[in-house]
């Protein structure tokens, strides 16, 4: 019995081997090509680390709102971070689920409303907004009467264009949410036409989602994919970092990803070499905050703009 585990374990052991070889392979043959083109923008020309306030920080008020935004560009945020989802007629929405449950006193998804539809629901209803668990997703201050703070208070769900408006001079970093039918085409336009393309950072989950903006838009700068990000993983492993090839110009990452924690400042030295920008999500708390500026990032994406602005002394 022995002998035959011995020979299971070591044909095992032998297919891995092959399976490494064929990654590394594909890996090398992959690394032939031309490094796709880089056009690095203003985006990133400011002194590190950017505070991205996550919805405009969420915990201090209700996510991409209005209320958030404007409180975190009066408590000096570099970034506002936002979702980008489109209404039934078209226009583009700022606003994180694809349906209207969890964060308004509306119902249904997002892309079945027109946008004045959107505009007469309360963005501010549920805040502070339930989790997947159906808890809320922190807690307000024992001090604060009112558990829904900010509901009746006027909250609508902003129109994109209005969010460039309002804040021409802001850097922004947009997750494109709506896959379904695709935004891309429509966010690209509005950037081109407001010429706020320069000062755009765009990410998404989806990787089809983003392949497409990049086509649509090529002049704008977007964050690496998922798969992407699991691409960068694979070949540091191997110590072949510079065979990662990708247009993106940011790596934006949780703090642990399939159990191996990312806040590791060789991980963020091999992505700095190839001059991608790490940003770190969605960091809350000091431990992890002062944990992340101390491995050396370059942004951090917060819903406690306030408290990171403290620990950097501005």
């Amino acid at each position: 019995m022995t002998g035959r585990a011995d020979r299971t374990n070591a044909e095992r052991r032998r297919r891995n081997w092959i399976l490494i070889a064929v990654v590394l392979g594909i890996m090398l043959l992959t690394s032939w090509r031309s490094m796709p083109e880089r056009l690095p923008t203003p985006y990133f020309d400011l002194p590190t680390p950017l505070v991205i306030a996550h919805q405009g920080g969420n915990r201090l008020r209700p996510g991409n709102t209005f209320a958030a935004f404007d409180h975190a560009v009066a408590l000096g945020a570099d970034v506002l971070e936002m979702d980008l989802h489109a209404s039934r007629d078209g226009h583009l929405v700022v606003i994180h689920d694809a349906t209207l449950e969890r964060t308004t006193d509306g119902h249904g998804p997002v892309n079945a409303l027109t946008l004045a539809e959107l505009k007469r629901l309360d963005a501010g209803y549920h805040w502070p907004f339930v989790g997947k668990d159906g808890q809320p997703e922190f807690e307000l201050p024992a001090e604060w009467p009112d558990r829904h703070p900010h509901r009746a208070a006027g909250l609508q769900i902003p129109e994109f264009v209005d969010v460039l408006d309002r804040y021409p001079d802001m850097r922004l970093n947009v997750e494109i949410k709506q896959a379904d039918p695709p935004i891309t085409q429509t966010l690209c336009d509005v950037l081109k036409r407001t010429r706020r393309g320069h000062l755009t950072l765009v990410a998404s989950f989806d990787d089809s989602t983003l392949a497409g903006f990049r086509q649509d838009c090529p002049e704008v700068a977007t964050s690496a994919s998922s798969r992407e990000v699991g691409w960068f993983a694979a070949v540091r492993q191997f110590g072949l970092t510079r065979l990662f090839t990708s247009p993106a110009l940011a790596l934006q990452i949780p703090q642990e990803r399939d159990g191996e924690t990312l806040v590791d400042e060789r991980i963020l030295a091999d992505a700095q070499e190839l001059h991608l920008h790490v940003d770190f999500w969605t960091v809350n708390d000091r431990e992890g905050l002062a944990r992340v500026l101390a491995a050396g990032a370059d942004g951090v994406i917060t819903d406690r703009p306030d408290l990171l602005l403290e620990m950097l002394e501005r």
